[in-house]
């Protein structure tokens, strides 16, 4: 499947507006809710997990990329879609998790994570090597960063030349992903710099070939969110950004953060040369927003209802270990600014066993039929399509339905030319 985003890269050279949503989560309500619109819609499903998410050292949910793998096709299995149509990827390989260590440390750790992910079978690749490690200093130069990235790519072309069998990775390499207050739009002369310096690297570490498979390189197209707000997408700025690219191989940008932008926004940056379109907090967002609006229900029922505490809980698991959010967290420390904030750093603590218990409790209260009364209540959006005969009123399907009316909005945008 890799080489759908291959043909993606033709058919945006040919003119032809398209993009691929690249789902950023590990939640497996989240992933089976992108199974099924797959399902409902049609094409690839690309999948990815970070290097701070899935590493061989277990990440912040404990998977490896090879228990990663199985989990995704266990809910693969379940949902009914065919393997074939998985595109598994790795996203910010390298350094990163490690930047602490000095440089060779941390490399050497990033070289081992992305050979274990070609191993798996991932074969989309976002080589990131932009961060500063320890002695690196406060900033890494255009130089360094490229340099390090040939260096992995070499690694992830002999991992997967020891199995020739699976296609060969793509590639996409990393340039601005810094946030700042206000967002900055990637100057246009740094694109064409940038994929000169990647180039050159790639030629003096022997890994030329591979440059044919560089099918994106992020960019900040001034798409970002912060704890209480969201920086919208501003054509105009971006404009001397879009014509970029056009020219030359890859023919396409990657966009991260562009979570909680207006669907109009979303069809905007596909038309501008964002061929892919990057999403992950805002999919546990609306997950998290699904889950408490059903322990409202439960609360109101009678019965099996009483006694759930998953807003509790889920803060009790936040505070009681706080690594996860207590840098991204700016403002009054209340169970509201930890739950509620635009970047979801609630998303690390789901898999927490008291919260999974908790999850479970509550879905097994609101397995139904629920009254429409109380979705009319807490889950209007939910009964329309309830009443339809469209959506099974159970507390499960309801969830699945509230992050697949998100990614309805990324598959409509990246249909941008149909």
């Amino acid at each position: 499947m890799p080489e759908r985003l291959l043909e993606l890269c033709e058919s945006r050279r040919l003119g032809r507006i398209r993009g691929l949503t690249s789902i950023c989560s590990t939640h497996p309500l989240v992933v089976r809710a992108a199974m099924d619109e797959v399902l409902a819609t049609g094409g690839p499903l690309l999948i990815e997990a970070s290097g701070n998410q899935v590493n061989q050292l277990g990440g912040y949910t404990g998977m490896t990329p090879e228990t990663f793998r199985d989990f995704v096709h266990g809910l693969a299995a379940e949902a009914g879609l065919e393997t074939s149509r998985l595109i598994l990827g790795g996203d910010h390989l390298g350094p990163g998790p490690w930047r602490l260590q000095p440089a060779a440390q941390a490399l050497g750790k990033a070289g081992a994570l992305v050979q274990a992910c070609v191993a798996a079978g991932y074969r989309k690749l976002h080589l990131d090597t932009t961060v500063a490690c320890a002695g690196d200093g406060t900033v890494l130069s255009p130089e360094t960063a490229a340099r390090r990235a040939a260096s992995l790519c070499l690694l992830a072309e002999r991992a997967w030349q020891d199995d020739p069998a699976g296609s060969p990775p793509v590639y996409v390499l990393g340039l601005d992903t810094a946030a700042d207050a206000e967002p900055r739009v990637t100057p246009a002369p740094e694109v064409g710099r940038s994929l000169d310096l990647f180039q050159a690297a790639f030629a003096r570490e022997g890994v030329a070939a591979a440059w044919d498979r560089v099918v994106a390189l992020v960019v900040q197209p001034g798409v970002d969110f912060s704890e209480t707000a969201v920086h919208p997408y501003n054509r105009k700025k971006a404009r001397p950004l879009t014509k970029a690219i056009a020219g030359r191989r890859p023919w396409m940008f990657e966009a991260h953060a562009t979570d909680y932008q207006h669907p109009g926004v979303l069809r905007e940056l596909v038309e501008d040369g964002v061929g892919i379109l990057k999403v992950g907090p805002w999919l546990t967002f609306a997950c998290r927003e699904a889950l408490f609006s059903l322990e409202d229900v439960a609360r109101e029922m009678q019965g099996e209802g009483r006694g759930i505490q998953l807003r509790e809980v889920l803060d009790r698991a936040m505070r009681k270990d706080p690594v996860h959010w207590k840098d991204h967290h700016h403002g009054p420390d209340t169970s509201y600014t930890r739950l509620f904030s635009y970047r979801d750093r609630s998303r690390y603590y789901w898999t927490d066993p008291d919260v999974e218990a908790e999850v479970e409790r509550l879905l097994d209260a609101t397995a139904g039929p629920l009254p429409s009364q109380l979705l009319d209540l807490h889950l209007p959006m939910a009964l329309d399509s309830v009443l339809d005969g469209d959506l099974e009123p159970s507390g499960r399907a309801i969830v699945l339905h509230a992050v697949r009316r998100v990614l309805g909005h990324y598959f409509t945008a990246c249909r941008a030319d149909a």
